[in-house]
């Protein structure tokens, strides 16, 4: 879970993918095991060249990584809690959760295009 306020409700996992479909597999995974489950409202899967503790790297994956229609999915009827802000009172208990693979295309690997970046020196001019 990246640094920040919130949390919970954000889990970003980081695989290497093995074969297709794995993504998705370790999305629906990392979305229902106990810690990403309670209260969790987006999970995302990111490739292991991207640093799942910095969010501006997952944000990078998900803006260059995903396409709406085919990465994103959403469970509902999820297990929630009474802690849930955004959840009525009268519907505790249940939240939906996004789930974003940030992923190249697994039948792309070999060909997608490299994450280019600076060095740390030229970032900080």
């Amino acid at each position: 879970m990246p640094p920040l306020r919130g949390h919970r409700l954000f889990v970003v996992i980081c695989i290497k993918q093995r074969y297709p479909g794995h993504a998705k597999q370790a999305l629906a995974l990392a979305a229902q095991c106990h810690a990403g489950a309670y209260i969790g409202r987006y999970v995302v899967v990111v490739d292991d060249d991207i640093d799942p503790s910095n969010i501006n790297d997952v944000i990078w994956a998900m803006a260059t990584r995903s396409d709406p229609v085919e990465s994103i999915d959403i469970m509902r009827r999820c297990w929630s809690g009474p802690l849930d802000p955004v959840i009525p009172m009268d519907r505790k208990g249940h939240n939906s959760k996004v789930l974003i693979e940030a992923t190249r295309p697994y039948e792309r690997l070999k060909d997608f295009p490299i994450a280019v970046d600076v060095s740390k020196e030229l970032a900080s001019l």
